[in-house]
Order: C-alpha cells, then structure tokens, then sequence
C-alpha cells in the first residue's frame, strides 16, 4: 500500500482520466487504518456520528468537540487517505466570522485535509470565506441531514424539474465559491448526471446514482453494524452484528459455565513458588 498522503490535485486527476473515487466515513483510529489499508481514496468523519457512534436521532446534537475529538482519532490512522471533517449542525451557520473560526479548528486541532458543509447557493458567502483563509471546502447538497425538518423529512430531492434546476443551479454557485468536491445526496440519478457533466469538480454520490464522479457510505451501513434501519441508497457488503453478538454470547456463556478462562489463556507459576504466597 502507498503510504504518500493523497492530495486534492490527485482527487482532481482521478475525475479528469474518468477512474472513481471512493469514499467511505470512519469514526475511530481502527476503523480509518482498515480503510486506509483498503486503499480507499477519501475518508469522511461524518456528523453522521452523531447516530452510528454517540446514539443520537438525529445529526443535529453532534457538537464541534465531539467532531474534533472523532476527527483526531481518524487522522492519527489514516496515513493515505485525505480526511474531509464534516462541520456539525450551527458550526457555521450563525456567522461568517464563527464559520471560519470553526472551520480552522478541523485543520489545526484535528489534522484534516479540508471540511465540509451543507447548503446550496445560500452557503456561498461561508464557502467563499473560508476558503479564503486557505482552508478547502466540500459542498453538500440534496438531502441535507442536519435541515431534514425543513426539507419535509428524509426524502429524494430534485425530482421535479423546478426542484432538479436549483440543484444544477447551487452546484454552480458552491463551484464558483470555490468548492473543490461536492457531495450529492439522495437525488435523481439524472440530476446528478446533469450537474456532474456542468461541473469541474468531482461529485461524490450517496443515493445519486451510477454518473457521479465517486461514491460514499456510512462504514457502519456497509458493514452491517447499524441495525435501526437500512437506507436504500445502502449496499450491505457484509452483516456483521449478529456475527459480534454471537460471539458476545459464546463469551458470556463460557464465562457464567467457568469454561473461560482455560489453561491456554492463564499465567502459571510453579507450585513450590506458589507455596510461599
């Protein structure tokens, strides 16, 4: 495996040869080295552990600490992967001055690569900000999480054609503002072919479709460890849960049944030794 950091300039001449980028999230030191083990190109610490790690409902409890301390874990085990830090729910949203402020924190503190933030032309201001002060940005648009009230729910959006051109349109904007990826999310695959195919920037989809420059899953859906439900954009590579739950119960049983643990796991020492005690 190579161990040379990936940059965005190799981000960039993946999309222009036509090759995919992969994304997945991770959450902890482990998981980020399994991925970059794994050779995938980008690794999101998604605010979406607010639900997978921390038990929340929703992302919007999800603070900028617990960002920052779940970001420092992922850096400290991705060697190779470029670490994107997703900016939690009225990190940047209140003002300009806090945006960038908070936007820092995940470059200073937690060692990532850039961050990234929700919203369509409305977020153009706060894009442009920060990445003036050097610190690159990754879009999100269509199913926005943490404004999922707002947008009625966790639906598909862009599906009329008013709704598909301010897609288009705030793709654009986030592009002009200097956003060097955009994540599309939950949007019709001809949507997000129509605004990969206007765009410059990679486009990384999560319920978008086939046409997007890359892809991105939540690792514990991938995995089969989160079990409250299963989005449909979500292709379960493998089940783990009842695998790990299986395995807890065989330890519980031979714990309560005394049969661990046995002589191949215990320390011994010699009787005559043990007869000064």
């Amino acid at each position: 495996m190579a161990d040379k950091k990936i940059t965005i300039g190799d981000l960039q001449k993946k999309m222009q040869a036509g090759q995919k980028i992969s994304m997945m999230t991770a959450y902890d030191y482990p998981t980020a080295s399994l991925v970059d083990q794994a050779e995938i190109d980008t690794i999101l610490v998604g605010d979406s552990l607010g639900m997978v790690v921390l038990g929340y409902d929703s992302t919007v409890p999800v603070t900028m600490d617990e960002m920052i301390h779940h970001c420092k874990a992922v850096c400290r085990g991705a060697k190779r992967a470029f670490v994107i830090g997703d900016m939690p729910f009225m990190s940047y949203q209140v003002s300009i001055e806090k945006a960038v402020e908070n936007a820092g924190r995940f470059i200073k503190e937690a060692g990532c690569e850039c961050v990234k933030l929700e919203g369509g032309t409305e977020m153009v201001p706060v894009v442009e900000a920060i990445t003036a002060a050097g610190i690159p940005v990754c879009a999100h648009i269509g199913l926005t999480p943490q404004t999922a009230t707002k947008l009625s729910g966790f639906k598909v959006q862009g599906k009329d054609a008013e709704g598909a051109k301010k897609l288009v349109q705030s793709a654009k904007d986030l592009e002009a503002a200097g956003a060097f990826m955009i994540v599309l999310e939950c949007i019709p695959d001809l949507v997000a072919k129509k605004i990969t195919d206007e765009l410059e920037i990679p486009t990384i989809g999560i319920g978008a479709g086939k046409y997007c420059d890359g892809q991105v899953l939540v690792y514990h859906d991938l995995v089969g460890l989160f079990e409250r439900f299963t989005p449909k954009m979500v292709k379960q590579y493998v089940n783990l849960a009842p695998q790990i739950r299986e395995a807890l119960i065989q330890y519980r049983q031979e714990v309560e049944g005394g049969t661990f643990p046995g002589p191949e796991h215990s320390f011994s020492m010699k009787e005559e030794e043990a007869e000064k005690i």
